[in-house]
């Protein structure tokens, strides 16, 4: 029969992932460094698939033009346990730079824009549709492209916790089956995308419109080649040490 999902929304990050670790909540779609990262510490939580594809973006303010411009600056990030601070840190990279140069800040994403547009920060990474408002209102621009810096680049993920699965593997997998399914029926009718976003998000269409076209939901697969590339960025820029195993993290049982 039908899966009955309630959702809780949480207020931080921090906050989520207890509730997720601690088993207050089944399941959640957290930025998927958490997950690998409670993962490595121990904590039994298991991915069954992303939450989406690309949709990440990095916005400066108009003034700047080169990375280098950057220099001396704030720059806002999600976590730092997010593809977010990964991206940052190969855009600096990339131009010579780390962040020595730069003043990384922890922000929440509905307080970039406004952030940005009254210079408190140079920039920021983040997912859409926070980007796409910042360009709406004036405030910022299109920076590095993220797919140049990590092509295919994955940002949260559908992360059950490990004993729900145990106990109820079923309906863990009747809810991955349904949240797939989503995906792929969101894929072929981008009308519904636009609707359900406008429900829950109180954005202008052209900020929606914008963020959907870089947004995909039909190809939700936590690949091994994903997941390889993900653990080999956040070894690389010093967000993991001890990398847990795609068969550790990822639960295949659970995917149809």
């Amino acid at each position: 029969g039908p899966v009955h999902v309630e959702l809780v929304k949480y207020g931080s990050w921090p906050e989520l992932m207890d509730a997720l670790n601690t088993g207050k909540v089944d399941a959640a779609a957290v930025l998927v460094e958490l997950g690998v990262k409670a993962r490595e510490q121990g904590i039994d939580v298991r991915a069954a698939a992303l939450g989406h594809t690309e949709g990440n973006i990095i916005v400066v303010n108009n003034d700047i033009n080169s990375v280098q411009d950057l220099k001396g600056k704030s720059f806002a990030i999600p976590h730092k346990q997010s593809t977010q601070k990964i991206l940052v840190d190969l855009m600096l990279e990339r131009a010579g730079l780390s962040e020595k140069d730069v003043q990384i800040v922890e922000m929440s994403p509905p307080e970039m824009p406004s952030a940005l547009s009254v210079g408190q920060i140079a920039g920021y990474s983040v997912a859409e549709p926070f980007g796409s408002l910042a360009i709406e209102m004036g405030a910022g621009k299109v920076f590095e492209d993220p797919d140049h810096l990590w092509h295919d680049n994955i940002c949260c993920a559908l992360v059950f916790n490990g004993q729900f699965i145990d106990e109820h593997h079923d309906l863990a997998k009747a809810f991955t089956k349904a949240y797939l399914d989503a995906g792929t029926y969101l894929d072929e009718h981008p009308e519904a995308q636009k609707e359900i976003a406008l429900k829950y998000m109180k954005f202008k269409d052209p900020v929606i419109e914008r963020s959907l076209q870089v947004i995909g939901f039909g190809d939700l697969a936590l690949t091994e080649e994903r997941y390889k590339a993900l653990v080999h960025h956040m070894t690389h820029v010093d967000l993991i040490k001890k990398v847990p195993s795609y068969s550790e993290f990822v639960d295949t049982s659970l995917l149809p």
